[in-house]
């Protein structure tokens, strides 16, 4: 299996994860020294813009990001070459007091040789989310 098969695959059991809320899952399909941006860039969830580094940081989002909702996550195309896959991705993530919120974005994953994520760069603009929620 090429590695862009092997970032497809790891792509759709980050997405599956994500939506069951298995976080141990979930990290585990990371290499020890992966790197997520979600949303890649400064924001709020990244004030460095330098990603979350290592299983331990990356565990760190989980909780603050993905662990607050109950996400809807559909991947629309995927793309995969060389050692990534780019997938366009509408999530839905449902807050508490039923508020959802509805994002539209490009996903690139990258695997290695053992097909765990090296980096994930999650593509959506932060300010378009936030205008959702006021």
């Amino acid at each position: 299996m090429g590695y862009s098969q092997l970032a497809l695959a790891a792509s759709k059991l980050s997405g599956q994860y994500v939506e069951q809320g298995n976080k141990e899952a979930w990290l585990d399909l990371f290499a020890e020294d992966a790197c997520v941006q979600d949303p890649v860039g400064e924001s709020p969830l990244d004030p460095t813009g330098k990603g979350h580094i290592g299983k331990a940081a990356i565990a760190g989002f989980w909780d603050m990001v993905i662990a607050a909702g109950k996400i809807d996550f559909t991947i629309v195309s995927s793309h995969p070459a060389g050692d990534e896959c780019a997938n366009v991705v509408k999530m839905v993530n449902t807050l508490p007091g039923d508020v959802k919120m509805t994002l539209d974005m490009v996903v690139v994953y990258t695997a290695n040789a053992a097909g765990k994520i090296t980096s994930l760069k999650a593509y959506w603009d932060f300010d378009a989310v936030q205008r959702q929620l006021q």
